[in-house]
């Protein structure tokens, strides 16, 4: 390609697509700066390696929640605000289960206080050693509980709450769901009540801590454990959706639940089938999300929403895939997003690129790949 051909699709871009020469010429300075940054020694190359670290782990949990999120809506066609409380419930219940395996059942142990995940600082998981090496039993068993928690209570929710009005269209079923949304939130702080509390052991997680030019960049177990947990998920639910007569027919009724059901599919087994998937991915994100941080608080599931939601409407709403890159982008932004602005203000940035990237491409990056 010539200089003279560069130019003129340089010219036809900014006058055709602006908004895409903009986010562009933005990035290209961004970046620019950062490397800026890193040569003046304002930035150090371990500081920036440890943020984008920290950004795929926290998009790893963000897209794994996202996927219930995405299926939901391309299923049902409605946005579920109680997703980010299944997200919280899952968490509180499968951490109740690490406890008290890791706490023990002896007449020594503190039963109330360990199912209440240490309520008002009564047991710390620090204290009990609660980590994939030390407590590897407990930690699964917290895990597996808190995904089939997650499921249950979703199956409930739907049966006795949207099912009722499901041909009552998209609004009346939002409205719920933020009904249920703050019945699910205020129950889990009356039952747990509202103190943020350690639940790890996390001096004791070997680590290793690759060199790099001016320092290391420590990775845990707890990464590791999350990178293949997640992984292994998507992985699963890419096989489902692509290969098997369950993940046909929820394709086909995404994308004409009125066919579908001409063509005999059993559109009421799907729907149950994507609230078994999705509530099972929340809860096991939720959990993750508490091992990998190493504290818990009530209103973890809804502050995750937010960027959850932005996650789901960047990779393009309905997409499994595009919840997944969405969820990888909207992480990463807002870990690096510290390297420019004051760290008070990274959440709002992932917001900001969610709006950018949407006004210069509307259907969002997986357009048209609904479900999968």
């Amino acid at each position: 390609m010539g200089a003279s051909e560069s130019v003129t699709r340089g010219r036809e871009l900014i006058v055709e697509k602006p908004m895409t020469a903009a986010l562009v010429f933005i990035g290209v300075v961004l970046l620019l700066d950062m490397l800026r940054q890193l040569l003046t020694g304002e930035l150090a190359i371990s500081g920036m390696l440890g943020l984008i670290k920290d950004g795929l782990m926290r998009g790893l949990v963000i897209g794994l929640a996202g996927i219930g999120l995405s299926m939901t809506y391309s299923i049902l066609n409605f946005a579920n605000f109680a997703h980010g409380d299944y997200i919280t419930a899952g968490a509180f219940s499968g951490w109740s289960v690490t406890y008290l395996i890791a706490g023990g059942f002896g007449a020594e142990a503190n039963i109330g206080s360990l199912a209440l995940v240490g309520a008002g600082g009564s047991v710390f998981g620090g204290a009990l050693g609660v980590n994939i090496v030390n407590t590897p039993f407990a930690v699964l068993a917290g895990l597996i509980v808190a995904g089939s928690l997650t499921i249950g209570l979703a199956l409930f929710i739907d049966r006795f709450m949207f099912k009722p009005i499901r041909d009552a269209g998209g609004i009346p079923l939002l409205i719920t769901s933020i009904g249920v949304a703050f019945a699910l939130r205020y129950l889990i702080l009356f039952v747990f009540d509202s103190s943020t509390r350690g639940t790890t052991d996390a001096g004791t997680v070997p680590d290793i801590r690759p060199l790099v030019l001016d320092g290391t960049v420590p990775l845990t177990l707890h990464d590791g454990f999350l990178v293949i947990v997640a992984g292994g998920l998507m992985l699963g639910v890419h096989f489902l959706l692509q290969r098997t007569k369950l993940g046909k027919a929820m394709r086909a009724m995404s994308d004409d639940e009125s066919l579908a059901r001409i063509t005999g599919i059993p559109t009421e087994r799907v729907i149950r089938s994507t609230w078994i998937i999705g509530g099972g991915l929340t809860g096991i994100a939720g959990y993750m999300f508490v091992l990998w941080k190493g504290t818990l608080s009530w209103n973890d599931g809804w502050l995750l929403l937010l960027l959850i939601f932005a996650a789901v409407i960047l990779g393009g709403i309905g997409s499994v895939y595009g919840a997944i890159l969405g969820g990888l982008v909207i992480g990463l932004t807002a870990s690096t997003a510290v390297i420019w602005i004051p760290s008070g203000f990274a959440r709002a940035a992932a917001f900001v690129v969610m709006i950018l990237v949407l006004v210069a491409r509307p259907q969002g990056l997986f357009s048209g790949r609904s479900t999968a």
